[in-house]
């Protein structure tokens, strides 16, 4: 494998050409090589002021994971557990054995399952934005669900108005994120938002810094609190900010993770 020392590079991981950032500090870093993880429909670019801000201290690898920026689609619809075992694959392949992560919305929900089955392999973890737990519904989202079904039953036995009618309705109900995906990765986002992965949070051993934004409306900071009361060693860090407060806040998100993560 040829080195890499900061610009991104298309490399063969896990039978896919995925692109992948890897930096390396001017000297060898004390602490374990820190692993970035981006959130849905983003890619490394989106995460780069972490990895420019850890850079100088750490060893650091982001990836666009399998559907996103310029890495292709997983060959099927995929889980969480298959995006981990993808991402514990690549790290096999980079030569990271033990190592932190820090991870953003969907990457989060990654890392948290590669905490709880593997927690050999995590030093430490920083989640930000956090996503896993299942949101609060209020009765509009029901009659959403009950629309997009009935839209379902419309296309099948309408021919071509239905489905089209059924575009209609599903541009009024779906998220942005359901709509602005390929068709190929509708099943993917089908699956990774109908886990629940409380169950895995009491089986986090690594050390966790939870970083939320105040103003996070994607996933609320009741989530963070949540996981923070959950996850035996976790410490919760709330930012003038929304759902990309490790963003907006670069400077200060990436001066606590640091100081975190050399701990480790």
């Amino acid at each position: 494998m040829s080195s890499i020392t900061g610009d991104s590079k298309l490399l063969r991981l896990g039978g896919l050409d995925v692109r992948v950032r890897h930096t390396r500090p001017p000297a060898p870093p004390d602490a374990p090589p820190v692993l970035v993880l981006h959130g849905w429909g983003a890619s490394i670019d989106a995460v780069g002021s972490v990895v420019d801000g850890l850079a100088g201290r750490f060893e650091v690898v982001a990836v666009d994971l399998p559907g996103f920026g310029e890495s292709p689609e997983p060959p099927e619809a995929w889980d969480v557990g298959a995006y981990a075992r993808f991402v514990l694959g690549a790290c096999d392949e980079l030569g990271l054995q033990r190592f932190s992560l820090v991870g953003h919305s969907f990457g989060a929900r990654i890392g948290i399952v590669l905490a709880a089955t593997h927690p050999d392999r995590i030093a430490r973890m920083v989640l930000t934005g956090a996503a896993g737990i299942k949101p609060r519904r209020r009765p509009s989202y029901y009659a959403k669900v009950a629309v997009a079904k009935a839209g379902r039953v419309v296309a099948a036995v309408g021919g071509a108005p239905g489905r089209r009618l059924q575009d209609r309705m599903r541009g009024r109900v779906a998220s942005s994120d359901w709509l602005e995906a390929s068709e190929a990765m509708r099943g993917t986002f089908r699956r990774v938002i109908g886990e629940d992965l409380s169950p895995h949070l009491p089986h986090i051993r690594a050390s966790t810094l939870l970083v939320w934004g105040e103003r996070d409306e994607d996933t609320p900071l009741w989530m963070g609190r949540r996981m923070e009361e959950t996850i035996p060693d976790a410490g919760l860090v709330v930012l003038d900010g929304g759902h990309y407060a490790y963003a907006e806040r670069a400077a200060d998100f990436n001066r606590i993770a640091a100081h975190f993560l050399a701990d480790a």
